[in-house]
């Protein structure tokens, strides 16, 4: 198990009956770029038995953050929800994944469209200050089926506007969307149909989309991914990767399990 170090879990917050979010201690060596996700898991019958996490913690914090889903009968996830403080859980050495903002090409505005705990990379990216270095406006769209789904929304609006190293750019850069279908709210609608019929771009005050000014990252749900992709196939839009920047950006090694 060379390839992985062990954590010991410092805190754990239980969201809703179907996602929870802990923190554990980060090996000194390890090295990640906001965005990125590693292998996570427990040792089960004397073997780690691990998935795909996206970091929720920015690339300088020192402790480790993910944000996982329940599935009682997951081979993971039955078992990962009822860890402790103080358990260990095991973290994969090696970073990757393909939401980096050089595997786009430059623009004004960048639009992190998530799903579910498809928010956690942009969690770590919205407080990154290089990312708003780059673009003009960030924009962070997450969907949920309802409201107490909304992770990290007092975060993401009551604390990182105060941050004393990044507040300013989060406050003068960082807009916050959140949307859902199953619950009245102020924002509702599916990800892909507020971006198709406009409603996204004139909520936030921007114009409609633009291949010229427009750049996407996605992490979510596979029908989300597929009908967003559909969308900017339509306009024109490449998607990138480490060899050829592009529009927009994909994650799907994400965790189901």
């Amino acid at each position: 198990m060379s390839n992985l170090f062990e954590s010991k879990v410092l805190s754990i917050h239980h969201w809703t009956d179907r996602q929870f979010s802990f923190t554990c201690t980060r090996d000194p060596g390890f090295r990640f770029q906001s965005g990125q996700f590693t292998m996570i898991g427990l040792v089960v019958d004397g073997k780690p038995l691990l998935r795909a996490y996206s970091v929720v913690s920015p690339h300088w914090d020192e402790t480790l953050e993910f944000l996982s889903i329940k599935v009682q009968d997951g081979p993971l996830t039955s078992r990962l929800q009822h860890i402790k403080v103080g358990d260990t859980v095991m973290v994969g050495r090696k970073a990757s994944g393909t939401l980096l903002t050089q595997n786009l090409l430059p623009g004004k505005n960048l639009y992190l469209l998530s799903t579910g705990t498809g928010l956690a990379p942009f969690m770590a990216m919205i407080r990154d200050p290089e990312v708003y270095e780059l673009y003009e406006k960030v924009i962070l769209v997450h969907g949920c089926r309802q409201v107490a789904e909304l992770a990290y929304d007092q975060v993401i609006t009551q604390e990182l506007p105060k941050n004393e190293y990044f507040g300013d750019q989060v406050t003068g850069k960082l807009v916050y969307y959140p949307t859902v279908t199953r619950e009245a709210f102020r924002n509702q609608g599916r990800i892909p149909t507020l971006l198709e019929t406009g409603k996204l771009s004139h909520d936030v005050g921007l114009p409609p989309l633009s291949k010229e000014d427009d750049r996407f990252m996605l992490c979510g749900s596979p029908e989300m991914l597929r009908d967003t992709r559909t969308l900017f196939d339509k306009l024109g839009m490449t998607e990138g990767n480490m060899s050829h920047p592009g529009h927009f950006v994909i994650e799907r090694a994400f965790v189901d399990k």
